[in-house]
């Protein structure tokens, strides 16, 4: 009977500190609301307004797909960078148009990435200018993973 008891009390133990790791870490990373291309270019870029498609997902947490961009120099490990529809849309003239670009600041570096990816974060429908041109949306991201 004590064995019972023994096992109910590892068993809870295990379930208690099971969950109190998945509430503190937080929800998984790759929960995120999917806004793809398509959403991003209905935004009005010349009278910063958005359709409520896409105003649903301002500063909520999303997933982005695109082409990275880094705006730093630092080859390691980047912070700061513009999120681009394909891989020729650089920052030569001419630039993508600003609603199809994402400034995005990474709460942590991350290696620079040369094929496609997808950003996780904090998306912001709020206009960015900077010496390369000028993004319609910003995002506060978490990671970012190889696009599959």
């Amino acid at each position: 009977m004590m064995i019972k008891w023994v096992l109910i009390g590892v068993f809870s133990f295990f379930v208690a500190v099971g969950a109190g790791l998945y509430f503190l870490k937080g929800a998984p990373k790759g929960d995120a609301a999917e806004v793809d291309r398509q959403l991003l270019n209905q935004m009005d870029y010349l009278s910063q307004k958005a359709p409520d498609a896409l105003q649903k997902h301002h500063q909520q947490r999303v997933k982005i797909p695109g082409f990275m961009v880094p705006l730093e120099d630092n080859s390691r490990l980047v912070v700061e960078f513009l999120l681009v529809p394909n891989p020729q849309a650089c920052i030569h003239v001419p630039p993508p148009p600003p609603n199809q670009m994402v400034y995005i600041k990474m709460k942590k570096g991350t290696p620079a990435a040369f094929g496609p990816i997808w950003v996780y974060g904090e998306f912001k429908i709020a206009q960015t200018r900077s010496k390369f041109g000028e993004a319609s949306f910003e995002m506060d991201a978490d990671f970012v993973e190889p696009y599959r």
